[in-house]
C-alpha cells in the first residue's frame, strides 16, 4: 500500500483541511475550550450555538485524537490524488454535512441533556475516507505477528479503531455518522460522486495553502516521446484526450509512480499523464474517465 510521493504533492485540498483542522484544535486548546467543544441537546435546540456546528467539523477535543486524526487526513490525501481536488472538495462537503445531519438527528433522538454528547472533529470525513479505503485500496503485503496475520492497511484500521474509542460513545457516534456518509457517496445518492464545483472553488485551495512539502522536482523537456499505451484503458483514454502537441514533457518517473499507486497500468499512466503534461490530477481524470466507458 502506498499512499504516493511523501508530503501534499498534488494535494492541496487536504492541506488546507490538515492545516486548518491543527489550526483551530490549538486555537482552542491554547484557550483552554477543547472540552468544550463537543455537541450536546442544549447546544443545538434550545441555546442554538451554530458556530458549535461548524467548529465540531475542525477542531478535535483532545491531543491524542488530534494525532491520529491528522495522521488519517494525511494519508486518506491518496483519495485527492485519485479523483481529483475537484470531486474531493465534494467528497469533503458531503460527508461532513450529512455526519452532521445525522449527529444532530441522533441528539434530537436521545435527547440527553447531559454535556457534549458527541465529541468534535472531522470524523465525518475521517470515517467516511475508510469506505473507499476498504472497497478500493488493494493489500500489497502480508505478514504475520505472534502468529496473527497482518497486511500494510492494517495500521490504518488501527488508527481508525484508536480514534473510534477515543472518548467511547462520544466518538463512537460521529465514526458511525461518517461511515454512513461515506457509505451513502459511495452509493451515488443523487449522482453525487459525479458532482463539481466550479473550477475555481478548487484552485482556490491551491492559491490558499502554505508551500507544499515533498513536492517534486520539475520534468525534464523531451523532444521524442514513445510510449504504448494498455489495450483498453489505453486507447479510451487516448480517445478522451486531443493528441499531445509536440512540445509535450515526458513524463516524471515520481508522477507515474503515482498513478501506479492508484492502481492503473503502468503504460496508461504514462500516455496519460503526457496528454496531461505531466499533470497527476488531469492524468486522473482521464484514466477515470476512460474506466468509466
Amino acid at each position: 500500500m502506498n499512499g504516493g510521493p511523501s508530503g501534499f504533492h498534488n494535494a492541496p485540498v487536504t492541506k488546507a483541511f490538515v492545516i486548518t483542522s491543527a489550526l483551530f484544535t490549538v486555537f482552542f486548546g491554547i484557550q483552554g475550550r477543547s472540552s468544550k467543544l463537543g455537541l450536546s441537546y442544549q447546544d443545538i435546540f434550545e441555546k442554538f450555538r451554530i458556530w458549535k456546528l461548524i467548529m465540531s467539523t475542525f477542531a478535535f477535543s483532545s491531543t491524542p485524537e488530534l494525532m491520529f486524526g491528522l495522521y488519517l487526513l494525511y494519508y486518506f490525501r491518496v483519495f485527492e490524488r485519485q479523483i481529483g481536488s475537484n470531486k474531493y472538495s465534494v467528497f469533503i462537503l458531503f460527508s461532513g454535512t450529512v455526519s452532521l445531519l445525522l449527529e444532530v438527528i441522533l441528539l434530537s433522538l436521545l435527547k440527553d441533556t447531559t454535556a457534549n454528547l458527541l465529541t468534535s472533529g472531522p470524523y465525518g470525513l475521517i470515517f467516511a475516507s475508510f469506505i473507499p479505503f476498504y472497497l478500493d485500496i488493494p493489500v500489497s503485503t502480508r505478514f504475520r505477528v505472534f502468529g496473527v496475520n497482518f497486511s500494510d492497511k492494517s495500521f490504518i484500521y488501527l488508527a481508525g479503531v484508536q480514534l473510534l474509542l477515543s472518548s467511547w460513545k462520544r466518538s463512537i457516534f460521529p465514526g458511525i455518522c461518517g461511515i454512513i456518509a461515506g457509505s451513502l457517496y459511495r452509493l451515488n445518492i443523487l449522482g453525487i460522486r459525479k458532482a463539481k464545483f466550479p473550477e475555481f472553488v478548487a484552485s482556490f485551495f491551491s492559491r490558499l495553502s502554505f508551500p507544499s512539502f515533498g513536492n517534486s522536482p520539475p520534468p525534464a523537456p523531451s523532444s521524442n516521446i514513445v510510449g504504448t499505451i494498455s489495450p483498453n484503458t489505453g486507447r479510451r483514454a487516448e480517445r478522451s484526450q486531443p493528441a499531445p502537441l509536440p512540445s509535450s514533457v515526458e513524463p516524471s518517473e515520481e508522477a507515474i509512480t503515482t498513478l501506479v499507486s492508484m492502481g492503473f497500468d503502468r503504460n496508461a499512466a504514462r500516455q496519460a499523464l503526457v496528454h496531461a503534461r505531466n499533470d497527476v490530477n488531469a492524468a486522473t481524470n482521464i484514466l477515470l474517465e476512460a474506466q468509466s466507458h
